[in-house]
């Protein structure tokens, strides 16, 4: 006769949460879609390149700076492809592992939005870049120097960035291309017999660096908070609750995911898609200048205002400045302002250079009509003062070594921005050509990076609300710092969101991986400094 204890009803669980069905492969209409935005971005590419050569009227005597630009275009969307998969996996990784949307559509999902992130971009992340490269390289970027820079920063981006990802670190691709112009400068100040610290912009390298160290903190802090305010406000318990089998969320929390992840994919766009159209345009101005120097679209009858500006900045510094020493010339001006960048020493000769550089662009630009119309032969001398008088105003105005007052500071102020108008634009092809890169980027390879996000932070299961807090505070995140030209790594502050959002839970963290992520983001810059100053040298010596 059985006891009643063996009558009892065996207690019923719920399902434990299901693993994502990582492993499916996409369908083949999806392959042939791939395939063909690639091989289109690569036409369009193409034909936008040979077309604006065309109407540029450059004059071609080898076909060896083409072929040199057509390796260099290759690596720098090679840089933009590796960065869609290695930080974008961040992006997919909470919508996948609380089932809200299936692996293969989140991942095409975030690509598009990746793609149109790049297309509406400011370009204020793609110059901030720039800067940050030693102002000789920029101004000889289309000598041997120039391409082993350009060479060196990107392929070893590149190899730090595979390696990472490799391993299933969630590295920054951002810290990692920093890290690498920063190598190659000091590279170069230490070949040229200088001090290896005079080779950076270091006010810009610090500035990015706080944005890089400071975003993190921003993602975990904000990301525990933001929970911590849902579990006081919020009181559905389902929100808190381990996803149950395959089940996907209610269509609430579902649409919440779904919409944070769509903000963050734009919002990497935006930001990270930058870096490479930065780059872009540096290797076409070294090597098709009169097509890419200049911003040719530039009507012609805004050429009047041009000059009248650059007239009214030289008064308003000869008023501010006087000088009585004899009229420098020219390369003497050149000369003076390339050394004012690289070492930030103001002297009393420099106001009168920048005023010397202006009234110099002036007459040019006033004597061919436009900037369209402006000689061969002069386009890259013309670009390159602009580049130094835009540059050295902007560095008197944060060292505030003189204070331009009253109408003098409106000229002023309107010249530089005639200036960066003239040289800091970005065709629309490049955006197309580096939107499609990252684009098509996000859909291969990103299951290392999501695993690590949606498994290895935290012990337990990814909850609703946890993926959905350190999504808002990354998308949030990003997008400011876009707004503001600052390059933030969408990978680090998505990864340390969830980790914020794991130790407000209580939910305990894995140390062993925190512990990887903390050496790959502490060895990133340099690592990548070393590897791209090593590139750097050798690449001079074969170039």
């Amino acid at each position: 006769m059985s006891s009643l204890a063996d009558k009892a009803p065996l207690p019923i669980y719920p399902p434990a949460p299901a693993r994502p069905a990582l492993d499916t492969r996409p369908s083949p209409v999806t392959m042939i879609v791939f395939v063909g935005l690639l091989a289109a971005g690569l036409l369009y590419t193409a034909w936008s390149l040979v077309e604006d050569v065309s109407n540029s009227g450059a004059p071609m005597t080898t076909w060896v700076p083409y072929l040199l630009l057509g390796v260099a275009l290759l690596i720098a969307l090679g840089f933009e492809f590796v960065n869609g998969f290695h930080d974008t996996a961040n992006a997919v990784a909470t919508v996948i592992y609380t089932h809200s949307l299936p692996p293969n559509f989140a991942v095409v999902w975030s690509g598009v939005f990746n793609f149109l992130g790049v297309l509406v971009s400011s370009g204020a992340v793609a110059f901030g870049i720039i800067s940050l490269l030693p102002v000789e390289l920029i101004l000889q970027v289309g000598s041997s120097a120039g391409f082993a820079m350009v060479f060196a920063l990107l392929i070893a981006a590149i190899l730090w960035n595979l390696g990472t990802w490799w391993l299933g670190l969630p590295a920054s691709s951002s810290h990692t291309l920093i890290g690498s112009i920063i190598g190659v400068g000091v590279a170069n100040a230490l070949m040229h017999g200088r001090d290896g610290t005079s080779g950076v912009d270091w006010a810009q390298a610090t500035k990015v660096g706080y944005s890089l160290l400071l975003s993190p903190l921003v993602g975990f802090v904000c990301a525990a908070l933001l929970l911590l305010a849902l579990r006081a406000f919020v009181k559905n318990r389902e929100l808190y609750e381990e996803p149950r089998g395959n089940k996907p969320p209610p269509w609430w929390i579902r649409s919440l995911l779904v919409l944070t992840c769509t903000g963050v994919s734009f919002a990497h766009g935006s930001n990270d898609g930058q870096k490479g159209m930065g780059l872009i345009m540096l290797i076409l101005v070294g090597t098709v200048p009169m097509a890419y120097a200049l911003n040719r679209a530039m009507p012609a009858d805004k050429t009047i205002q041009f000059v009248a500006v650059a007239e009214l900045a030289q008064g308003a510094m000869n008023r501010t400045v006087p000088t009585v020493l004899p009229a420098a010339s020219v390369p003497a001006a050149r000369e003076t302002l390339s050394t004012y960048l690289r070492t930030r020493e103001y002297g009393p000769t420099v106001v009168p250079a920048i005023s010397q550089l202006a009234g110099s662009i002036a007459a040019q630009v006033r004597e061919n009509g436009s900037l369209a119309q402006l000689p061969a032969a002069a386009v890259a001398n013309v670009r390159n003062d602009m580049y130094l008088s835009s540059e050295s105003i902007r560095l008197l105005d944060k060292s505030g070594a003189v204070k331009f007052e009253g109408e003098a500071k409106a000229a002023v102020t309107a010249f530089r921005q005639e200036l960066d108008d003239a040289t800091r634009f970005i065709p629309l092809w490049v955006k197309v050509a580096v939107a499609i890169a990252l684009g098509l980027g996000t859909m291969i390879g990103w299951k290392r990076i999501v695993v690590t996000v949606g498994e290895k932070i935290g012990k337990t299961h990814l909850t609703y609300a946890q993926g959905a807090s350190a999504e808002l505070v990354a998308m949030l995140t990003i997008g400011a710092a876009d707004i503001y030209g600052l390059p933030v790594s969408t990978t680090q502050v998505l990864s340390s969101g969830v980790a914020g959002t794991m130790a407000a839970n209580r939910s305990g963290l894995q140390w062993s991986t925190v512990r990887s992520l903390a050496m790959a983001w502490v060895l990133t810059l340099p690592a990548a400094m070393l590897l791209s100053g090593c590139l750097y040298w050798l690449f001079t010596k074969l170039f």
